[in-house]
Order: C-alpha cells, then structure tokens, then sequence
C-alpha cells in the first residue's frame, strides 16, 4: 500500500506539473495571440503614407510629392478615352480653382496606355489648371498600388497620409465636405 501512495504521489507530482506548464503555455499563447490581433487592428486602421514619388509634368516640370506637404493633396489617375474621366474633369477643374489658394492641389495622371500628344492636346484644348503628367512607364501608378482602372482618385491630408481612395467616378460634394473640413 505504501508502494503504491509513493507511484501515486509521483503520478500526481507529475500531472501538477504538466498542468501548470499547459498553463503557462497557455497564456503566452494567449498574450501573443492578443498581441497580434492588436497590431493587425492597428496596421488595418492606418490609412498608408503618399508615396514618394517624383511627377514629371508635360511641361518638363518636377514636383516631388514631398513637396506637397501642408497641402491637401488630388491625384487622379485618368485617360482621354476614359468617358468618366473625361465628364468629371471640368467639375474638377471647378474645384481646383475654388480650392487652390487655401492649399488645395490637382495632379492629374495620365495612364501608360493613353497616347501622350492626346494628352498633350487635351490639356491645351481644355485649358487644365493643374500640372498633368503622363506615366509613360507605368512607374508611378504603380508605386500607388499598380493602379490600373479610371478614373483612380487618391486623396492625402496636408501630412501625406491617405484620407480617402477612390475607384470610379468622383463624388464631388463629398469631396467639397472633405476640403471644408482639411482646409477651414
């Protein structure tokens, strides 16, 4: 009997063992577990910083998104033969030039495939007011993401963080309340 209260003594031992170690293991999982879906929560609620990318205008002007902070920054990623794009563009001149002297600002990106002396023409037959570029190389669509539908609207607050992405034609009274609000 004495024999057998030592094996069992020694079994339960053990077992007390092997359970405060499940334990342990058990809430450093837990701690990690939560940590993760803390982090991804957070990286999920971060909008992305502007890239930093240099635009080339038609007119063989840089301007470095850099230097575009303290601006409320429109890229808009667009083609001639893109009919949204082309039925939104004079309500967005409209706001570019409501907006402008509050430190609002339009670069308009012509996609790779939209042949550049169309470009060219249209800007001069519509007289744009804002630098236009045309992305021969796909470079900068792409360090925004491969961006490859039009018209593609991203929108950053004066620190270059993202406030807004759109894919499709432009809300423009939603963009107004946006600029009222970046900008008043």
């Amino acid at each position: 009997m004495t024999r057998f209260l030592g094996v069992f003594n020694h079994i339960n031992r053990k077992n007390v063992k092997i359970t405060a170690m499940s334990k342990i293991k058990q809430s450093v999982f837990s701690f990690i577990a939560l940590g993760l879906t803390g982090l991804l929560i957070y990286s999920l609620t971060q909008e992305p910083n502007a890239p930093d990318v240099t635009f080339v205008t038609l007119d063989g002007n840089k301007i470095q998104m850099t230097d575009l902070r303290n601006k409320v920054v429109l890229i808009n990623f667009w083609a001639t033969d893109c009919s949204s794009c082309i039925k939104e563009m004079p309500e967005l001149v409209d706001t570019y030039r409501k907006y402008r002297a509050k430190g609002f600002e339009v670069v308009a990106v012509a996609m790779p495939y939209d042949p550049p002396a169309q470009v060219v023409n249209y800007q001069k037959e519509k007289d744009i007011p804002f630098p236009i570029m045309h992305d021969g190389f796909g470079e900068i669509s792409g360090k925004f993401g491969d961006v490859d539908a039009t018209p593609t609207t991203f929108i950053y607050d004066k620190n270059g963080k993202r406030i807004q992405h759109i894919t499709g034609k432009l809300d423009f009274s939603r963009l107004h309340a946006i600029l009222d609000k970046e900008l008043g």
